[in-house]
């Protein structure tokens, strides 16, 4: 099924024979389908977001019954079903547009809040950090707020398909690095889960918040568009470890923090330059989603090499970076850019059959483009 999304019947595997009817209930009397004690915190805050113009799933409802209670459905086939898996971060719809969000649960009068609050005050094309909608005092712990953002998906999901896929990324990844570096903020945990993209344009009809395969029905898989011809948003999200530096105060750091355990500084005793963390862990982001993986990606490697010097003093600067990206991308062919990110190590006689399903995709979706 396409990524544009019509109702359809549930299959009959959906529903259950008399038997099994009878041990799934005897499953949700004994609580297996219940709220978790993390999705407790969100019921217990519906109302208050209902108010605040946030919808929450029908799962968070107070007092909610499963609806597939006294039926024959399957509950894995019921929407309500679908279990929340990250607990600080709720997804809901805003009434007022109908736009997914997301709702984080954060300490107040942190560090995080007031960079990412910083960051949301500019327009800078270059600002390729998560903006903040809205900032909720937390009703029933005034220690904590609920800040409410964009609902982002995961940057490599679904996965880079073409060369000008990975030159978009890095280009707006970079772009994004050298907006915060000069602010004097070094984001101190820059890792592929902490770059999330804006993927409408690749769901047109949306998807499920937590089955993100599916459609937001949860039943019904999806197939996204490709990215190619499309404008996909990438941001910086997660500023729990992220530092601001006054100007004139030298950007020292302590600590083993951060995703990146590869970081050849890193230390609990040695000061050491966040920011050259920074460039080494973008760097590494690149030979570890792209160079280590894909073939006719030597265009990166003068970019890598410069991100990744052992010797922090060694490597490159954001602006010096931004500036030798355009350089390399300037000498790109442009019709390369289609080109399919084929695996290393992919049998020749595989990767043309590959290569040529993937120019004839290309080719049907350039006229579905010229078409609507």
């Amino acid at each position: 099924m396409s990524a544009s999304h019509k109702p359809q019947q549930l299959p009959i595997y959906a529903f259950l024979s008399d038997a099994a009817v009878e041990r799934y209930a005897r499953m949700t009397r004994e609580g297996i389908f219940n709220l978790a004690e993390t999705e407790l915190f969100w019921q217990q805050r519906y109302k208050y977001l209902k108010d605040a113009g946030y919808l929450l799933r029908p799962r968070y409802i107070p007092n909610w019954k499963p609806s597939w209670d006294g039926t024959k459905l399957d509950p894995t086939y019921c929407e309500d079903s679908i279990m929340l898996e990250e607990y600080k971060v709720m997804d809901a719809t805003r009434a007022e547009t109908n736009e997914l969000v997301a709702i984080k649960s954060f300490t107040k009068d942190t560090e995080e809040l007031q960079i990412a609050q910083y960051f949301s005050t500019f327009k800078d094309p270059m600002n390729h950090c998560v903006p903040v909608h809205q900032i909720l005092p937390d009703p029933f712990d005034h220690e904590k707020a609920l800040m409410v953002m964009p609902y982002l998906r995961p940057c490599n999901d679904p996965d880079w398909s073409t060369l000008g896929d990975v030159v978009d990324f890095v280009t707006q990844t970079l772009e994004g690095l050298t907006f915060m570096h000069r602010h004097r903020v070094a984001h101190c945990d820059i890792a592929t889960p902490n770059i999330m993209m804006d993927a409408r344009p690749l769901y047109p009809d949306g998807h499920h918040p937590v089955r993100l395969n599916f459609a937001p029905d949860g039943l019904h898989r999806v197939t996204p568009l490709p990215r190619a011809g499309r404008s996909i948003r990438y941001f910086y999200i997660d500023f729990g470890l992220a530092l601001q530096f006054q100007p004139g105060v030298t950007p020292t750091a302590l600590g083993r923090v951060g995703r990146d355990r590869e970081v050849p500084e890193l230390s609990d005793t040695v000061p050491y330059d966040p920011f050259k963390v920074d460039i080494f862990a973008l760097g590494n982001l690149y030979s570890q989603e792209f160079e280590r993986k894909y073939t006719n990606m030597e265009f990166l490697v003068p970019l890598i090499e410069l991100m990744t010097r052992r010797e922090p003093t060694e490597r490159a600067d954001a602006e010096q970076l931004l500036l030798k990206w355009e350089e390399i991308r300037r000498d790109l062919n442009k019709s390369s850019f289609r080109w399919r990110l084929a695996p290393k190590g992919e049998p020749a006689i595989e990767r043309v059959l590959n290569d040529t399903v993937a120019v004839a995709w290309h080719g049907i979706n350039h006229l579905k483009s010229l078409v609507s």
